[in-house]
């Protein structure tokens, strides 16, 4: 909205001083016209912004043009410049609204409170683009309209009607009674029910959505923790679960446990490595977790995993011979 837009700039101007019309198009994502219309705009409203011409020029606002909000003490301020540092709103579709509000929120501080606490947020860090391996964490991408509207409906109380595409499977329509969204490192979820059946739908499956005008049938109040804790459990302990029995160097033994679904019994041989059975989501799961593991574990049942273990890596010997 205009309004939001202009008060962006205002705040932008505040915290800045000085801006050219692209650097304040960069951070609004609109046009260097769409700025210019608003710096008129502004004006006309009787906000004290002008113009500096030449190489270092830009927009500026007057001296001592500011508001200010109190009841924040620096602790509450450097929570909230934290808290929005973190990726949640991007995953949700709210990443241009979140950064709409850590500006008004940093220029509304009083201006003791607003040096220190955006000083001490610089030195903290939340869920970088990459691990200490240098692997990028990529999140996965949701078109904003797809995510708009189930964020609509979820808010609302709405059925929705959405075309999904679930793995190894054609996309198709079905209709949802929506309970929440979750996001856990960069992956949105929605939390629904179907027919009355609990379901979890990934956000970056959904293809379409549509908001209907039926009202969804869910509780008023809803903890979404325990829901989700609940169909993680169930997530873990269904499907099609694999069990191996494997021989694992002790050193590489929490890293198998990190991974299994459980460790259903252990003991050690007389060689000093342990004698593991361990349980798995599928038979995917377990190939990529035992291969991850390379000479550190031999697989002693299902044969088909052996056998797979052995193709794969005498297809690897082969490429590199």
């Amino acid at each position: 909205m205009r309004a939001d837009r202009l008060v962006s700039l205002v705040l932008l101007l505040r915290r800045h001083g000085r801006m050219s019309a692209t650097a304040l198009a960069r951070e609004l994502e609109v046009s260097t016209r769409t700025v210019l219309r608003d710096i008129e705009a502004l004006s006309a409203a009787g906000v004290p912004v002008y113009a500096e011409r030449g190489r270092l020029g830009g927009f500026a606002l007057l001296p001592g043009f500011q508001t200010e909000l109190t009841g924040l003490n620096h602790d509450e301020a450097l929570a909230l410049l934290v808290a929005g540092s973190r990726r949640g709103g991007q995953a949700f579709g709210l990443g241009s609204a979140l950064a709409s509000a850590m500006r008004k929120v940093v220029d509304a501080l009083p201006e003791s409170y607003r040096t220190t606490a955006a000083g001490a947020a610089q030195r903290l860090l939340i869920d970088p683009g990459t691990d200490l391996l240098a692997r990028r964490l990529v999140p996965e991408e949701v078109p904003d309209l797809v995510v708009a509207e189930v964020r609509r409906a979820v808010f609302a109380g709405h059925k929705l009607r959405i075309h999904y595409a679930a793995a190894d499977q054609t996309p198709k329509w079905r209709t949802v009674d929506p309970i929440g969204l979750v996001t856990v490192r960069d992956q949105g979820y929605l939390l629904a029910t179907r027919s009355g059946a609990d379901r979890t739908y990934r956000l970056s499956r959904i293809l379409a959505a549509e908001v209907l005008a039926e009202p969804a049938q869910r509780p008023d109040r809803v903890d979404l923790g325990l829901a989700w804790q609940e169909r993680s459990t169930r997530f873990r302990t269904g499907g099609d679960q694999v069990t191996v029995l494997a021989r694992v160097n002790p050193a590489r033994r929490e890293e198998l446990a990190g991974t299994a679904l459980a460790i259903l019994a252990e003991e050690t041989d007389a060689d000093g490595r342990l004698r593991l059975e361990a349980s798995f989501q599928d038979s995917r799961h377990a190939e990529w977790a035992l291969w991850q593991l390379a000479t550190n574990a031999e697989v002693l049942s299902p044969q088909w995993l052996r056998t797979s273990l052995r193709n794969r890596a005498a297809a690897i010997a082969t490429y590199y011979q």
